[in-house]
């Protein structure tokens, strides 16, 4: 009975593991994933229920008590705390609940059988102090906070090299019993030090929820409305168009007979000259437009005077004077004497006088 009821708990939770590797690959907000999720936490659910019948782990044991290859079996709770946190659901406070629940039996069994290190029985003392305001990073000055950070990841990549070198030769776990229990032993230190990690997340998520504003009644008779249904602005012939339609300008006070019994007209009104054009007025698009093109456009705003042309380096630029105009050479010759006579007659700082004695 013994030996089946190890195969069973062995295959289920061999399967959880085997689940939880797949969603690494798989988006968490597909179908899939949620499936697979809901399957590796019902096989650890179960892998628990078989442990507690069996009293596969007992307070009055040691962890020197425990078989090697039962030392695995520890980990389900912390497996159960990270799958639960990753579920869709409504109530995010009940998922936030459920999952800290199972990191806390985690953390409480290894506490029992004494495999806490000694950094991580006073995290865990300090947890069960105030679970709500746990944090890692409990100093307040910046520098301090940044040397926590550092040596946390520095002590779990530590970690994983540790375990990924015992996993190196899987052939030698099977004949050698201390290997197996050292490796056991590496992957519960590298779980504790991440339920920490998850648990620090989980009350800031809780500190979150509980700062948030109330969420409104689903009813959706209750529900506020819209801020153009509130101001009156929608009614039964509100419209996005931009143009409004022919029935609304009609109920606006153009309806009625264009002439009077007398020939006379009431009402402006526009002759068209011909079917087509009113048949275009009845088809048209439900916006403007346009009433000239773009280069009609730029040929009325130069009209306007709204471009302006020159300036830039062009403008720097002196006209070279032609040699065979000499009409032309004329005028600048006497521009340049006119020029010189000036810086003669006003030689520079001539006018500043304000500072001479």
């Amino acid at each position: 009975m013994a030996e089946l009821v190890d195969v069973n708990i062995r295959t289920l939770f061999a399967r959880a593991k085997g689940l939880r590797k797949q969603l690494e690959s798989l988006q968490s907000t597909s179908e899939a994933y949620q499936e697979n999720l809901q399957n590796a936490i019902a096989a650890l659910e179960e892998c628990r229920k078989i442990a507690d019948n069996v009293s596969l782990f007992s307070p009055n044991e040691m962890e020197e008590d425990i078989s090697s290859r039962d030392l695995q079996y520890l980990s389900m709770d912390y497996f159960l705390g990270d799958l639960i946190v990753k579920k869709i659901a409504e109530n995010r406070t009940r998922l936030l609940q459920d999952s800290r629940q199972a990191y806390e039996r985690y953390l409480g069994l290894l506490d029992t059988y004494r495999i806490l290190s000694p950094k991580d029985k006073k995290l865990y003392g300090r947890y069960l102090e105030d679970r709500n305001a746990f944090t890692l990073l409990a100093s307040s000055d910046i520098s301090t906070r940044r040397e926590i950070k550092i040596a946390r990841f520095k002590q779990e990549t530590d970690l994983k090299q540790k375990l990924e070198y015992l996993t190196q030769t899987p052939s030698a776990l099977e004949n050698d019993d201390s290997a197996l229990r050292a490796l056991y032993h590496a992957e519960l230190a590298l779980h504790t030090h991440q339920t920490f990690y998850a648990l620090d997340f989980i009350a800031q998520e809780f500190r979150m929820i509980a700062s948030a504003p109330p969420t409104p009644p689903r009813d959706p008779s209750a529900l506020e409305r819209d801020y153009r249904s509130r101001t009156g602005m929608i009614t039964d012939s509100y419209s996005t168009r931009l143009d409004p339609p022919i029935s609304q300008l009609l109920r606006n006070g153009n309806a009625g007979p264009i002439l009077s019994k007398d020939g006379k007209p009431l009402k402006p009104f526009t002759l068209l000259d011909n079917r087509q054009k009113l048949r275009d007025g009845v088809f048209r698009p439900d916006h403007s437009l346009p009433t000239m093109t773009i280069e009609e456009y730029l040929a009325e705003e130069k009209r306007r005077g709204g471009i302006i042309e020159g300036g830039g380096e062009q403008s720097g630029i002196q006209p070279l004077v032609n040699e065979d105009d000499f009409d032309a050479a004329d005028k600048e010759t006497l521009k340049a004497r006119s020029w010189d006579e000036f810086k003669e007659d006003n030689p520079k700082g001539s006018g500043n006088t304000l500072n001479r004695g």
